[in-house]
């Protein structure tokens, strides 16, 4: 990530400084520097208004878009766009920031991180429960049935519906130094499940730096990636594909990690380089939010620069597809250039993309949430003013 890399470096970084410092559950995090909080309130801010139905669509959308937005209290919390791509409901009411949270594609019951506790809620944001109040919990991930959650708390937690008990299969690895402090070794957090539950994939959190790995939740096997030298592959940045077999990642900046495309076999672990962009290449060869389509074709973000010697922050990329090899084929869909986004989400046919655009580019997180067609010759569709953290209910 360049700057996409040192932002998530320093995220790391912060994250196992306050591991380190263990502080206490329920604290109240640092506030940002006034300067940021000024720039981030002119985009992070409720959602007030909603815009007319686009083209009179009555379902604009293939399913409800979830996200984080700020309410009137200036608090992230989760709400949802309806399939009309209008309609905008807040299920969340929390009087801290909601960080984390998942959507059941079994019944679009929602769980979420709030003031270091883990909470449920059914769809209509009745009926919240808190579930987990032990310590600082995070990233909780729904199964494909809606049996069990699993989150990141010292470790990697299973959390049961029917049992309402939790189970923790792989514990932080941590070094005590003495007086009171420690050194995270390798950490654990889950990212996401297969579609059959078979898998989950997890991040491998270090001091410097983070990794990916596949979980087996049924024997509890754990597959390491092999030939990642150089990749930033981790922290949910990528692209499972339908059958599980294969994991797609893309960085469209250079730095500390080397931009590019790979593709990795989620049996093995073995990572293969599609594209390169490093200080050898000539041209770099970035890319962005791959997505392998049920048409057998890798729609993904991407530019070829003149390799200048150094860093790669935010290019200017352009919507392409091309075969699964992500050069085979290679053909540019739409005109426009994206050179801030910070997250994207596919229509699971590939029909079209959900870019979150931010007003300015210091802002590194979310965006207004704007609909792309890969047919070129459709217009832009506005959704809704910001949004950050986007997942597809049920």
């Amino acid at each position: 990530m360049s700057n996409r890399s040192k932002h998530l470096f320093a995220y790391l970084v912060l994250f196992m400084v306050a591991f380190a410092c263990a502080n206490p559950p329920g604290g109240t995090p640092p506030e940002s520097p006034a300067n940021i909080e000024t720039i981030v309130a002119a985009t992070f801010q409720a959602l007030t208004q909603v815009p007319p139905s686009p083209n009179g669509i009555s379902s604009l959308l293939p399913h409800p878009l979830y996200f984080l937005n700020n309410d009137g209290a200036g608090l992230a919390q989760v709400y949802r766009l309806d399939k009309d791509g209008v309609a905008v409901t807040q299920l969340t009411f929390e009087p801290a920031n909601v960080n984390d949270y998942d959507v059941s594609m079994m019944d679009g019951s929602v769980a979420y991180v709030s003031n270091n506790q883990l909470f449920t809620i059914k769809a209509d944001g009745s009926n919240r429960s808190m579930i987990f109040n032990e310590g600082a919990v995070s990233n909780p991930v729904w199964s494909p049935t809606g049996e069990t959650i699993a989150f990141a708390y010292k470790g990697l937690n299973f959390y049961s519906i029917a049992s309402g008990q939790s189970s923790r299969v792989l514990e932080d690895q941590v070094d005590d130094l003495g007086d009171g402090l420690t050194f995270p070794r390798e950490l654990y957090w889950p990212e996401s499940y297969s579609a059959d539950g078979s898998k989950l994939i997890i991040t491998l959190g270090y001091y410097e730096g983070a990794s990916t790995a596949i979980y087996y939740p049924n024997g509890g096997a754990l597959v390491r990636l092999n030939g990642a030298e150089g990749a930033i592959i981790c922290c949910g940045d990528y692209h499972l594909t339908s059958d599980a077999s294969t994991l797609y990642a893309a960085n469209p900046s250079s730095g500390m990690f080397n931009a590019g495309l790979w593709r990795v076999n989620t049996a093995t672990g073995d990572v293969t380089t599609l594209l390169l962009g490093s200080y050898d290449t000539n041209p770099a060869e970035v890319a962005d939010n791959p997505f392998l389509a049920p048409d057998g074709q890798l729609y993904f973000f991407y530019a070829s620069l003149p390799n200048a010697d150094e860093f790669i922050d935010r290019p200017p990329l352009q919507l392409v597809r091309s075969a699964a090899d992500g050069v085979t084929g290679r053909t540019v869909l739409r005109p426009e250039t994206f050179e801030n986004m910070n997250e994207a989400i596919w229509a699971p046919d590939a029909s079209f993309v959900i870019v979150a655009n931010p007003a300015l580019p210091e802002i590194y997180e979310g965006g207004a949430a704007q609909l792309y067609y890969t047919n070129g010759q459709k217009a832009m569709v506005s959704l809704v003013s910001y949004a950050m953290k986007m997942k597809w209910g049920p």
